[in-house]
């Protein structure tokens, strides 16, 4: 058997529609192609390089600090004095007419009750913004907080209400915000990825992975979750007996021959590809000294709560900030458990008291930290759950909590060229409907876009013979939270 017949012979099926020069085969893969090739970065260019907005950006970085379980935003921020007054009553029947909650109906059958918080608050600041006992060093910044009230969300139950927050869509499927994001302008850190996850809590968030992928987009932008001790990625270290030049010599003959694939099919994922190997290679050295909180004063330590080698909110709090500074686009800490429905570990007693106690002092020290550092007008801070909780409580094994509520939560921002010290939105004097307009997740979605110069209804991939966006068809800039 001569060279060309054995050639011939390990020919496969998807090498000779490939390589054949006309046929139903390459007209088929053109037009699926021709769609990815549009987007696709050139040979030699990452595909997370940073790109010219659709305007002048005000702000440059994104902390998204995501406290998944729905935190209760009665024992934190809203001070509802009437609500007091009702305390142990029924609740009346406008409040459940037509509504759904996730499991109130499961565990009682008499009309549930109004419950007041236990919590006492004080107004702080030249802002007179309520906080309750449970935040006091939150409480010192309330006049670099902006909060936005009466915000309303899909779907009540956690999986899709965090896919919503982050999604934009309550199933899976869908890329991300910092997906969208890193899509649209990338990213100003050539030795990291512009996208990191950070996670702390006693667990991962519901619906996982999918709150951080890239969905339909290429897989480049998708979120890397860190770890905070040793290497931030695993098996990013060489292994014993492989030197530094023997590596580079074979991340060269790899990148060429996928640089050259990518050349003769434009897709996308080669150069996704190429991008993860060389980011790889660059953070064996960045990787290490990021991680390295030790390398911060003890004030800085001292001020988040950190300490460098354990695993903590403080610790991403603090590696937070190390990310952006170093050009990071995109940064996430999820922290559970905030899921206080009742019974003897998730009341709105000692369970309550931990995850504060955990959370309080770090982000307090995040946005006094960029702002001492002259970085917080060009970072948006950013602090919620996926919703909130009802003004009536629920009982389980005689431990009171609150159960999921979609119609008006609380949030807060710092930074980003928002207007400190200011308060959106409102909710009626039991907590229970938003008391001005409503204010929807997309809204804040389109806003935080627009920050970073995207016009949220420009911001476009086809897919599936049709045009998606973080915003759907809907989302509205919120312009008076903004300075």
């Amino acid at each position: 058997m001569d060279l060309e017949q054995r050639i011939l012979q390990l020919e496969t099926r998807r090498h000779f529609f490939r390589n054949c020069g006309l046929g139903v085969g390459k007209i088929a893969l053109g037009t699926l192609m021709a769609e990815r090739l549009a987007h696709t970065a050139p040979a030699g260019v990452s595909p997370l390089a940073a790109k010219k907005p659709h305007f002048p950006a005000k702000i440059k970085s994104i902390i998204y600090l995501f406290m998944a379980g729905g935190p209760s935003q009665f024992e934190l921020f809203d001070y509802k004095p009437e609500l007091q007054k009702f305390d142990g009553k029924p609740a009346p029947d406008s409040f459940l007419k037509g509504k759904r909650f996730a499991f109130m109906d499961t565990f009682t059958k008499d009309v549930p009750k109004m419950l007041g918080t236990k919590r006492a608050f004080k107004q702080y600041g030249q802002s007179g913004a309520y906080f309750s006992e449970l935040l006091p060093h939150t409480a010192a910044v309330a006049d670099d907080l902006v909060f936005l009230r009466g915000v309303s969300t899909e779907n009540f139950n956690h999986g899709p209400a965090k896919m919503f927050t982050n999604t934009g869509f309550t199933r899976a499927g869908r890329p991300s915000m910092g997906a969208w994001i890193t899509y649209g302008i990338g990213s100003e850190g050539m030795d990291l990825p512009g996208f990191v996850v950070l996670q702390s809590g006693p667990r991962g968030p519901r619906s996982g992975a999918a709150l951080w992928s890239s969905g339909f987009l290429p897989t480049a932008y998708q979120g890397v979750p860190f770890r905070s001790t040793g290497d931030p990625i695993l098996d990013l270290s060489s292994p014993n007996g492989v030197s530094l030049a023997h590596q580079k010599d074979a991340l060269d003959a790899i990148g060429d021959l996928n640089r050259a694939h990518l050349l003769e099919t434009g897709d996308d994922e080669i150069a996704t590809r190429i991008a993860s190997y060389e980011m790889a290679f660059r953070m064996q050295s960045s990787g290490p000294e990021l991680i390295d909180l030790g390398k911060e004063s003890k004030d800085t330590l001292a001020m988040y709560g950190a300490e460098p080698g354990k695993g903590s909110f403080a610790n991403n709090c603090l590696l937070a900030r190390r990310l952006v500074e170093r050009g990071v686009r995109f940064v996430q800490l999820y922290h559970s458990d905030w899921d206080h429905h009742g019974g003897p570990t998730q009341n709105l007693g000692a369970p309550l008291e931990q995850v504060t106690r955990e959370i309080d002092q770090p982000c307090a020290a995040l946005v006094r930290d960029l702002k001492q550092r002259g970085m917080l007008d060009e970072t948006l801070v950013i602090w919620s759950g996926e919703f909130g909780r009802t003004p009536m409580g629920e009982v389980r094994e005689a431990q009171v909590g609150r159960n999921h509520h979609i119609d008006a939560y609380t949030l807060w921002m710092a930074g980003g060229g928002t207007r400190p010290g200011i308060t959106v939105g409102g909710t009626d004097e039991l907590g229970f409907s938003p008391a001005e307009e409503r204010i929807e997740v997309h809204d804040i979605h389109a806003t935080i876009l627009h920050q970073l110069g995207l016009d949220h209804t420009k911001l476009t991939h086809k897919f599936q013979g049709r045009d998606f966006r973080l915003t759907d068809v809907g989302g509205k800039i919120l312009k008076k939270l903004l300075a």
